[in-house]
């Protein structure tokens, strides 16, 4: 007797489209859409603009970007923790 195969649901979402819900958040430098994601739905390197470091392939982490009409072209992604410290990062350093 052979093992049953596991069936595969069929997604209607496309091929690596991130997954995560988006949500606004209200910070004093404006509205920020922010999407997390699991380390699943990353497939490539990323660097953190918080604090330079590579978010590697597999590593859980978020996306940000500003709320406003055409604010999807600055979207950056982020360790949780660089996304929450950023406003306390000293003047020099970009904010996103």
């Amino acid at each position: 007797m052979s093992p049953r195969r596991a069936r595969r649901r069929e997604s209607s979402r496309p091929f690596g489209f991130p997954t995560g819900i988006d949500k606004v958040e209200e910070w004093p430098d404006g509205e920020w859409k922010v999407r997390t994601l699991t380390g699943a739905s990353s497939t490539k390197t990323y660097r953190c603009p918080g604090c330079d470091q590579e978010i590697r392939v597999g590593q859980p982490h978020l996306v940000a970007w500003p709320n406003w009409p055409g604010g999807d072209e600055e979207r950056r992604h982020w360790h949780p923790a660089c996304w929450r410290k950023r406003l306390d990062r000293g003047p020099g350093r970009s904010r996103y």
